[in-house]
């Protein structure tokens, strides 16, 4: 008994640091982690990224649903709610199959870094993954099917390019995908538009790969 109780000042804070630690480890997820979703966030991102598009067989992607302020306001933000949490499982599953990660970088946009061998489709790839993310999705209220336009920027095809350059690849890939109502379209070598984030003049956008979070558009 006297051994037990001459142990109580060292063990009660040591109990007390790992409590602490433990909640701080818990904070510092969800401060990475993007709530509704479970992605990560643009910043936690951001840090992977630029790591992972390294690798000669990385592609960047970014995408964002088509009808999502309808899809608002018709069946309410709860609704809206369901459709970006169904949506980030599905990339998020899709991106690990193929030694990726994803993030959702705010609103209804999503980016990621996944690997394409050399000889992969990527025709297939992106249908499928159009595919999977346009499957009917139960809100509890009404099911939905979410349309996306995706971009995709190949290291490959831009070797020695940076991380900023490959977003920007895609969001312009991404723009051209929705204006012209396809599911997906590939960056080209060079970027089309001298603009600050690869759009058209009178766009609005941002800098996808370094800054903090900005307003996002309505789709």
């Amino acid at each position: 008994m006297n051994l037990v109780l001459q142990a109580l000042p060292i063990a009660v804070p040591s109990v007390g640091w790992a409590a602490h630690a433990l909640f701080l480890a818990r904070r510092l997820r969800t401060a990475r982690t993007d709530p509704l979703t479970g992605l990560m966030r643009r910043e936690e991102f951001t840090g992977r990224a630029l790591r992972a598009v390294r690798h000669p067989h990385a592609a960047v992607l970014l995408l964002d649903l088509n009808g999502f302020k309808q899809i608002n306001d018709t069946h309410g933000h709860a609704a809206g709610d369901q459709v970006i949490s169904g949506v980030g499982r599905r990339l998020d599953a899709w991106c690990r199959e193929r030694g990726g990660f994803a993030a959702r970088l705010g609103g209804d946009e999503f980016t990621a870094v996944i690997r394409l061998a050399p000889d992969a489709d990527p025709d297939a790839e992106m249908t499928y993954l159009s595919a999977r993310l346009s499957a009917p999705l139960d809100t509890g209220r009404v099911t939905l099917a979410p349309r996306a336009s995706i971009g995709l920027c190949r290291t490959s095809h831009r070797p020695g390019a940076g991380l900023s350059d490959l977003l920007r690849g895609a969001d312009e890939a991404m723009y051209t995908a929705k204006r012209r109502g396809e599911h997906w379209r590939p960056a080209g070598p060079v970027n089309t538009y001298g603009t600050a984030a690869g759009r058209r003049a009178g766009r609005p956008g941002t800098h996808l790969a370094l800054l903090p979070p900005a307003r996002r558009r309505a789709s």
